[in-house]
């Protein structure tokens, strides 16, 4: 693992006091990641990918019925294209976290301001300091559309801008994160052209296609591109671990769900399954059954082979 600093520490602010509202001065195609809290007395939660690429971290605490509300760290690493929700408690410690500055394997260390130490942000791993070792727990997090987030939440909140005004609005301007997306480069040097340029030695994926990686809670890791679930007619089905999930691939991005005993497809972008339909943003049925989703990371292929190595992936072909 390569570790550089390339920024001072808080150079890039987390949000440690967000708020939210019902409205979302973006696109409706625009990226958010969102929480659904246990109970639906809570409103679910959106944090826009066009907020996020400015502070790369939220501090949040979900609320709870008759809790003291459940403590979260939103992430984002524009470099990574990776988008992961973890819980903010470890050994029963909550911790908030902020941007150190530095970058491993190109994905942004994250910190923690209780005892400084250090934690890879696409894994959720302490790589440095006094709980060096320890692992964060991932919590479903998908991306989706604001869009499908407001269709199927029409009461949920949204993470509104820093601060009000047409300012802080046009100063989350997309364009440049765009251009990234849209270039052969990948890494920081795809991104601020500084840095080791990095080599590519596999043909069958892209190094920044889109991957959502699957890691069930009983274990295991595989991930699932974007291009080989949308081949295989936009559902696939695998075992990851001991877990046999469902990988959903539509117009409002990728989901994962434990596998129904009953057949999932999709006619004309709808999920149908065991005579009804069914809408992936929050894995619910018209007739009032749920999908139990699993714990996923959103991520670019170059960040999910890093991690996890090349063979990492359920892909249609072999490597040549």
């Amino acid at each position: 693992m390569n570790v550089a600093s390339v920024l001072p520490k808080d150079a890039i602010p987390s949000v440690d006091d967000p708020t939210f509202g019902d409205g979302y001065f973006g696109d409706p195609d625009d990226d958010v990641l969102v929480v659904e809290p246990a109970d639906d007395a809570t409103p679910a939660r959106a944090y826009p990918i066009r907020i996020l690429n400015y502070h790369e971290v939220v501090n949040d605490v979900i609320p709870t019925v008759g809790g003291d509300g459940d403590p979260i760290a939103v992430t984002w690493c524009p470099i990574c294209g990776s988008g992961v929700v973890y819980d903010a408690t470890v050994d029963g410690r909550r911790l908030a976290f902020g941007v150190s500055g530095k970058l491993a394997d190109d994905d942004l260390v994250l910190y923690d301001r209780e005892t400084d130490s250090e934690w890879k942000q696409s894994t959720g791993e302490c790589i440095a300091g006094a709980l060096a070792g320890e692992q964060l727990r991932v919590r479903p997090g998908p991306m989706t559309t604001y869009a499908a987030f407001r269709e199927a939440h029409p009461g949920g909140l949204v993470l509104q801008p820093e601060s009000e005004g047409s300012a802080a609005v046009s100063g989350y301007d997309p364009s440049g994160y765009e251009a990234y997306e849209e270039r052969e480069a990948f890494g920081l040097r795809g991104m601020r052209g500084e840095g080791l340029e990095r080599e590519w030695d596999r043909d069958d994926l892209d190094p920044k296609a889109v991957v959502l990686g699957v890691t069930p809670t009983g274990g295991g890791a595989l991930g699932f591109p974007l291009p080989t679930v949308e081949t295989a007619g936009g559902v696939v089905e695998a075992t990851v671990g001991e877990t046999d999930v469902v990988v959903l691939a539509t117009g409002d991005g990728l989901h994962a769900f434990e596998r129904p005993d009953f057949e999932l497809r999709i006619e004309d972008g709808v999920v149908h399954g065991d005579g009804t339909v069914w809408t992936p943003a929050t894995g619910k049925s018209d007739d009032g059954r749920r999908l139990r989703r699993v714990p996923t990371r959103r991520l670019y292929a170059f960040a999910w082979q890093d991690d996890h190595g090349p063979d990492a992936f359920h892909v249609s072909v072999g490597r040549r």
